[in-house]
């Protein structure tokens, strides 16, 4: 495991020079969560359009047909961003607008264009767009036709999608992600079923399928982006995987072994085959051919197939060793571990959020990344996602919601944090804050906001940024960004 940085304090100013030169700062969304436009443009239906109409899966009962329709109000938006300062822009192409059926047979020309036009508009502000080609929102036909992430058949078909995308915007998109959080994909719409497709009943098996098939996945898209377009395109192309930092909940042994695991489960499951070949070796050992296995030919593709790795990174937790029956095959059962967010004395690991899952835990990020460094040769990171929630409050005042001050400590830490991993000597070339705007936040609905800029449902979808937003424009003008509390 990595250095405990636990106790080390966080500087109390950060600034854009802490940060190298070249060091690219931007906003991150995805398409399901604020295009809206559901069916206009000739998009077909994804998965979350079918979950969402199902009663009781979403909180506040809503879903994403009309989002923050940022595909009506994307030059607005892309206008305010760059306005704010920011250089990048991390959005998600849908699939189901490239190919309403998934299956590739007929391009979406309404769909392409739209894309053209946000890239262009992007690009026409000096801002460098950042595209991930799967953010969770799979064609429903590809679902209920070949059986989703399930089949192997799923492979073929996301090639397919990739290949017409760099076909597509490869003259001017030069960083690509192919997946977004498979983990969150493999467990959400596995096991919990809290996710679209919304799958429980198999959760032994199906989650190790799906996410075999996403590595899979993954490896066609750079072996035919490497083959056919890198060279002429001069791009890079990597993965987000989503990672809580693990500390130990006390010094003993086997609480440690139970942090190391926890972090084999969420990261390794997906790094380690990319990096050495296989599935972690805590997993083999509890899920044994339950993992599926990987081909020499498949191997050879998974090898090093990331030019960088995105890192979406919220919070941490103490971990400590539990005794469950290890020959159970359930996802959370086999990991033989308590996540805690308290110290044993019971004080809190950290402030909390809106999210119940969500802590303010600035030094777990430098943890992490330290972490990625050392076991996966240092290789060339974004942090593609950090951020936090305030809850909904129909009740407050316009002038109350932008005042989220926990916001604005919560990047402060968590900046700084990321800065003094530089200087520890990891590779991070980038940073995007979660998210751009409020919009749909998956099953809690519109319930919570994650945005730098609020988003007034009830008048018109206007945008109105927040504190947050204003400090970090002034961070990235050159301001100071003051990390202590009376700030």
């Amino acid at each position: 495991m990595a250095t405990n940085f636990m106790d080390e304090e966080i500087p109390s100013v950060v600034t854009r020079k802490d940060f190298p030169p070249d060091f690219v700062f931007g906003v991150a969304t995805s398409a399901y969560q604020v295009e809206g436009a559901s069916n206009e443009g000739g998009r077909g239906d994804s998965i979350w359009d079918i979950f969402t109409r199902t009663e009781g899966k979403i909180l506040d009962g809503s879903n994403g047909d009309i989002a923050v329709d940022q595909y009506h109000l994307y030059k607005e938006d892309v206008e305010l961003m760059s306005k704010l300062g920011f250089g990048a822009y991390r959005f998600s192409v849908s699939w189901s607008r490239i190919f309403p059926d998934g299956l590739g047979t007929k391009v979406n020309e309404e769909g392409i264009a739209y894309y053209n036009n946000l890239i262009n508009a992007l690009l026409d502000k000096g801002m460098q767009p950042y595209l991930t080609l799967y953010h969770w929102d799979l064609p429903n036909h590809l679902q209920e036709s070949v059986g989703g992430w399930l089949s192997d058949k799923i492979v073929k078909y996301f090639a397919i999608y990739a290949e017409t995308c760099f076909a597509s915007f490869g003259d001017r998109v030069k960083h690509w992600i192919t997946l977004n959080e498979p983990l969150q994909t493999s467990v959400n719409g596995y096991v919990t079923g809290i996710f679209a497709p919304g799958r429980s009943e198999n959760s032994s098996t199906e989650p190790y399928l799906a996410a075999h098939n996403q590595l899979l996945a993954h490896a066609a898209a750079v072996s035919i982006y490497n083959q056919k377009f890198k060279a002429q395109q001069g791009g890079e192309i990597g993965l987000v995987v989503d990672c809580e930092w693990a500390e130990a909940f006390s010094d003993k042994e086997e609480d440690k072994i139970a942090a190391a695991r926890r972090i084999a489960f969420q990261l390794g499951w997906y790094l380690d085959p990319i990096y050495f070949g296989d599935y972690p070796e805590a997993m083999r050992e509890r899920l044994g051919d339950l993992l599926p296995k990987f081909s020499d030919e498949d191997r050879e593709l998974l090898r090093n197939s990331v030019d960088f790795l995105g890192i979406n990174h919220y919070t941490t937790r103490l971990i400590a060793h539990v005794t469950t029956n290890s020959e159970s095959a359930h996802f959370f059962d086999a990991q033989q571990m308590e996540s805690i967010v308290e110290y044993p004395g019971g004080e809190a690991i950290g402030e909390k959020a809106a999210s119940e899952w969500l802590y303010i835990v600035p030094w777990g990020i430098r943890s992490l990344l330290n972490y990625v460094a050392q076991k996966y040769h240092n290789p060339k990171i974004y942090i593609t996602e950090n951020g936090m929630d305030d809850e909904e409050d129909p009740k407050a005042l316009l002038h109350e919601m932008l005042d989220d001050k926990k916001r604005v400590g919560y990047f402060k830490g968590y900046v700084a944090a990321v800065a003094q991993a530089i200087k520890d000597g990891v590779d991070v070339k980038g940073y995007f804050a979660w998210s751009f705007v409020d919009n749909f936040e998956w099953a809690q609905g519109y319930t919570k906001r994650f945005g730098l800029v609020y988003v007034d449902y009830k008048n018109g979808l206007r945008r109105h940024p927040k504190s947050s937003a204003i400090w970090f424009s002034r961070f990235l003008k050159g301001g100071e960004g003051k990390t202590t509390k009376e700030d």
